[in-house]
Formats: C-alpha cells, sequence, structure tokens
C-alpha cells in the first residue's frame, strides 16, 4: 500500500511570522487582512500564549530585527496604514515590553533582543529568564544584563526598578540580598545600591562618578537633580548611613566620587570574598607577566635599539618618574606604540616580552568580539574596553599594557561620505579609540601587519612606531641556531643565506622538522629534509598569519 505523500509544509514560529508578514503588506490590518491569516495567527497564539493583535505585532517586529531601531511609522509603512492606527496596537507592544520580547527605546521606537530572534530562529517559544535560586555570581549576571539594558534607553527607571525588585524577591537565599533587604530603603535608594554593587563587583570600581550613574535616572532629569544634589550635599540615605562614602582627593572628600564602604562591602559581599580578593584573576583577556616564557629575539640593530629603550622607558623606576616630569610639563603622560610589519617578524612576542621583563600584565583586546551585529553595541564595546582598562590602571600597582594585536581592521583609514550602517560604525569605532588615545594615562600598544593603510589621525597619535622587518642574514643565522642547535655551523648558513624566512616561517620549519625527527628517528635528521620543508613552506604566497615564534 502506498504512503500518501505530504506536500504541506509543517508550520514554525518563522512560517507563521513570514505568512503573516506577507498578507500585511499594504494591508491597512484590516478585518480582511486577519480573515485571510487567521491560521497563522492562531498558531502564534497557541504557542506564543499572547493575543491575536499581539502575534501580529511580534511578526512585523520579528521582519524588522536586523533593525535597531523599529519605529511606529516604519510598522504602519510596511502595513500600508496609518500611524494613527498603529497607534491602537500601542498596548499590545506595551505587553511584549513587558515579556521582554521587545525593547522599548523610547520616543516610539523598539528593539527584537537578539535571544528573542534566536528562539524563533530555532522555533522555541520564548519563555524569558529564569532567575530564581540562583548564586551570587548569578544574580549579579542578571544586575549586569539589567543595567546594560537602561544604559541602552531600552529601559525606564520604573521598569528597572519592577525588574530588580523581581530579582531579589526570588532570590531572597542570598545573603546579598538580605543585607540589602535589611536597610529598608526606598526604592532610589535600593536601586542606587544596587548600581554601585554592581560596578563594584563587575569592575572591582572604588571611584564611582555622577557618569557613571546618571544613566539610570535618564528618563527623569527632575528625579536624577534631586539625587544628584542629595548626594553632594551628604543628606543621601546611602551616605547617612555609611553605605557609601565620597572619594578621597589628597587626604579631602572628593564629592565628585563615591564608593561603598568597607565595612559595607563586608555585609554585602560575604558569598563573593573568595573572588573578590584578587579579581583581575578572573580576567580571560588579562595575560599576567610571570607567565610569560622567556624567548630570545633577534632584530636588526634599529629595531634592537627602539625595543631597549621601550624596555627602559616601562622599566617601572623610570616610568613612574617620567610621568611625573610629563606631567609638570604639562604634557600628556600616555605611552602609544605602534609595531607594523610583515606577519611573523616578532611583533607580539615583542610585546609579551616587554611585558615580562618589565613585570606588566597586559589585557589583550578581542577585536572581533568588539563588533556585534547590532549597530552601536560596537560602538559600546570599545567604550567599555577603555573603561575596563582605566579600572585595571588604577586597581594594579604597576600600569598594565593594553594590546590591541592585529588592529589593522580599527586602526585604518576613515571612509569619507558614508551611507552605509557597517561603515559609520567603523568610522564611530576609530573616533572613540582616538579620543580616547588623547587623554590616554597608561601604555597600548598595537601590532599591524597593513601600516600603509593606517590612518593619518592614528599615525600621529602613535608616540614610538616601529618597524619590524625580516631578519638579516646574521639574524636568521641566530634564528636556526636557537631553533635546532644540533644542527651544524655549515647547514645553518646554507639555511640562513638560501631562504630569506621571518623568525615565524623557521619555528613551522623547526617544528616540522622535530616531529619527523620523533617519527623516523635519525632517518629525517639531515640537510636534505630541512630544505624540503623550507620549499614547503615558501611555496605559502601570502603570508597571513605565522605560527609561534612572534605571532605576528
Amino acid at each position: 500500500m502506498k504512503t500518501k505523500k505530504t506536500t504541506k509544509q509543517e508550520m514554525t514560529l518563522l512560517a507563521a511570522v513570514e505568512q503573516i508578514v506577507e498578507l500585511a503588506q499594504d494591508s491597512k490590518l484590516d478585518s480582511e487582512f486577519f480573515r485571510k491569516a487567521a491560521k497563522p495567527i492562531k498558531y502564534l497564539v497557541e504557542r506564543l500564549e499572547l493575543t491575536r493583535e499581539q502575534c501580529v505585532m511580534m511578526a512585523l517586529f520579528i521582519d524588522n530585527s536586523n533593525v535597531r531601531e523599529i519605529t511606529l511609522r516604519d510598522l504602519a509603512k510596511q502595513s500600508g496604514c496609518s500611524t494613527t492606527r498603529i497607534l491602537k496596537y500601542v498596548n499590545d507592544i506595551k505587553e511584549l515590553v513587558n515579556r521582554d520580547m521587545v525593547r522599548d527605546r523610547g520616543c516610539g521606537s523598539y528593539r527584537v533582543p537578539w535571544y528573542v530572534v534566536e528562539a524563533f530562529t530555532n522555533n522555541e517559544k520564548f519563555e524569558g529568564y529564569k532567575n530564581a535560586n540562583i548564586n551570587c555570581e548569578e544574580f549579579f549576571g542578571v544586575l549586569n544584563d539589567i543595567f546594560s539594558i537602561c544604559e541602552d534607553n531600552e529601559m525606564t527607571f520604573e521598569m528597572a526598578v519592577k525588574r530588580m525588585q523581581s530579582l531579589m524577591e526570588e532570590n531572597m537565599h542570598l545573603a546579598f540580598v538580605q543585607q540589602v533587604k535589611s536597610y529598608d530603603l526606598d526604592e532610589e535608594d535600593e536601586a542606587l545600591l544596587l548600581l554601585f554593587s554592581h560596578l563594584f563587583v563587575a569592575n572591582n570600581d572604588n571611584n564611582v562618578g555622577y557618569h557613571d550613574i546618571d544613566f539610570l535616572f535618564d528618563d527623569s532629569r527632575h528625579r536624577w537633580n534631586r539625587i544628584k544634589n542629595e548626594l553632594n550635599c551628604g543628606s543621601n540615605e546611602l551616605i547617612e548611613r555609611k553605605i557609601i562614602e565620597y572619594g578621597n582627593d589628597d587626604g579631602f572628600a572628593d564629592r565628585e566620587s563615591f564608593h561603598i564602604t568597607d565595612e559595607a562591602k563586608r555585609l554585602l559581599f560575604s558569598e563573593l570574598n573568595n573572588v573578590l580578593i584578587r579579581p583581575d584573576t578572573r580576567r580571560r583577556d588579562l595575560i599576567h607577566y610571570e607567565k610569560i616564557v622567556p624567548k630570545k629575539l633577534y632584530f636588526d640593530n634599529g629595531v634592537e635599539t627602539q625595543i631597549a629603550d621601550l624596555t627602559q622607558l616601562l622599566d617601572e623606576k623610570h616610568y613612574a618618574d617620567i610621568c611625573n616630569r610629563l606631567k609638570d610639563k604639562g604634557y600628556r603622560c600616555g605611552f602609544t606604540c605602534l609595531f607594523y610589519g610583515a606577519p611573523g617578524t616578532g611583533k607580539t612576542e615583542s610585546v609579551l616580552q616587554l611585558a615580562r621583563q618589565t613585570g606588566r600584565d597586559i589585557m589583550q583586546v578581542n577585536i572581533s568580539q568588539i563588533k556585534s551585529m547590532w549597530v552601536g553595541e560596537s560602538e559600546k564595546n570599545i567604550k567599555k574596553v577603555f573603561d575596563t582598562y582605566r579600572a585595571l590602571v588604577d586597581k594594579q600597582k604597576v600600569t598594565p599594557i593594553l594590546l590591541f594585536n592585529e588592529a589593522d581592521a580599527i586602526i585604518g583609514k576613515r571612509m569619507e561620505n558614508t551611507e552605509r550602517a557597517v561603515d559609520k560604525m567603523e568610522n564611530s569605532i576609530q573616533n572613540i579609540i582616538l579620543q580616547e588615545m588623547e587623554t590616554l594615562k597608561g601604555i597600548l600598544i598595537a601590532t599591524t601587519n597593513l601600516a600603509q593603510n593606517l590612518d593619518k589621525a592614528f599615525e600621529r597619535r602613535f608616540l614610538y612606531k616601529v618597524k619590524f622587518s625580516k631578519p638579516t642574514t646574521e639574524a636568521r643565522e641566530h634564528i636556526w641556531h636557537t631553533m635546532l642547535p644540533e644542527l651544524s655551523a655549515d647547514d645553518i648558513s646554507v639555511l640562513a643565506e638560501k631562504y630569506n624566512f621571518s623568525g615565524g616561517q623557521i619555528e613551522n620549519i623547526a617544528r616540522h622538522y622535530t616531529i619527523d625527527t620523533i617519527l623516523h628517528s635519525d632517518e629525517a635528521t639531515n640537510l636534505a629534509t630541512l630544505i624540503r620543508h623550507c620549499d614547503g613552506e615558501r611555496l605559502e604566497k601570502s603570508e597571513k598569519k605565522a605560527i609561534g615564534f612572534g605571532n605576528g
């Protein structure tokens, strides 16, 4: 018996959205539209537990989810009706916002969070976050999300308070929550205390300024002006009860900065004491100088002299004195360096060895993680990089190095007369970096393979510029000897003369050769084998990235 083939496509969330969107086009969302779209609307109603009007709005939002600011006018234009007609659905949209399926950016604009889009893509109902009975670190992770949304102007103060109250009610088992509740603060001061706590736990921030907290009250300048006045006068309850206190400026109270008192920290963060002893050890992007393996590098005389000067400058004995003298003369005391040249010439390894020799940790920036699919997120990410670095500089006794490795993608020539959002984003990122370099207090090093594409504005802001060339014949001999000390002087001379390789390429060959000796014992340990590996390495026409020695 033949089974009947089914050609009918199985309904999914995205399939239902697609059908609704197609039918909504120029429909004016009239009764005829709701009749024609009844089936996919019913499917969404059952799957999402929303009303039919909310489902239609959600479908239109999903269709525009690649846009950061979706306006009511956009929805009206898409469905061919007036903005006034769309206003009938404002309460339905508010419900979507309450369920965190849509973010309200204010002034009639909205955005769909990426995790909602992901749920639709995976044909899963978005259930919202389950934040009950979590541990203290997870609690602060949720707080971080709430404040990030507020900072993006996608949540009002009232809504943030509602979220934070709900979060605490669901986690009354936490000592932190119990201590916050024991203060019996009003909702404004309680929200402020949660923000101070978040800044301390996330960034170890003991120097909180007005600019760090004003975003929470952006939707009401009257409220913010009152709170700011209370903080400045010392009449705020958090100050009166010694939960927070003013910063210290050469022995005087600095009424522009605040931090949680030591006693309040002891009471609030008992569950996090082990984490807060050395918060820098939790940073995945921090390379500790004592863990860097020593490595001998070979350069021509010019580069060697420049690296030696930088090493002397960054030695802590000289660094603090030089900074103070520059400051006295009215100069900026930030040091910016550009290491540029062909791949595999030792740029990155030079930064590592500089850090090791001068006892400085490295905060390495992951360029790919900075860039986000959402326009505006990348700018926020790059600002956070510099904010985090400033916090590290304030916290650590020895100023760390901020490393932008393989920075071609963010310090190239800026585009003029840009129309595309992605080009505008690139320019915006570059402008932020340029501004930060002007006021930098610390050490920034960028490495790049494409210096010829460097924007002139960046070129002016790099105090030190070191060009890394491929090693000379003499330097190549030293590298061959370091990598394969068992080779004879004659063999080393032949290889160094015949092949104009970078240190990274020589290490590739040395590793390959060593593997052969392990697999084939003495049968492979001869000059002919090495030459074969060298010829194979030379076949690579485009040297994208060397492995090991230098890594760029």
